[in-house]
């Protein structure tokens, strides 16, 4: 099993999520709304002076899966170069 997160300027988050519905209907994940952090070229502070936020996507899931949600995020990446989007996989454990 992998835990898989997802980064992302909150900017793409609609093409994201509706390309991981449309492609994985039965993925259950969670979303954590108003990422702070700072990247390799911006801040993502959601203040007056670095306005933009993020989001983080987790879920866990099979190395097929997880093989098939890299492939979307690449996708998006491809449509919207500019915009800060990773994808990381860890392994999990099932306690």
């Amino acid at each position: 099993m992998l835990r898989i997160e997802i980064i992302a300027n909150q900017s793409v988050e609609d093409d994201i999520i509706e390309r991981i519905e449309t492609e994985l209907p039965d993925l259950e994940y969670t979303i954590l709304p108003g990422v702070h952090g700072k990247g390799k070229s911006s801040h993502k502070l959601g203040n007056n002076i670095w306005p933009e936020e993020n989001f983080l996507l987790f879920t866990y899931t099979d190395e097929g899966t997880a093989a098939k949600i890299k492939e979307i995020v690449t996708a998006v990446k491809t449509r919207f170069p500019r915009e800060g989007i990773s994808i990381f996989g860890t392994p999990a454990i099932d306690l």
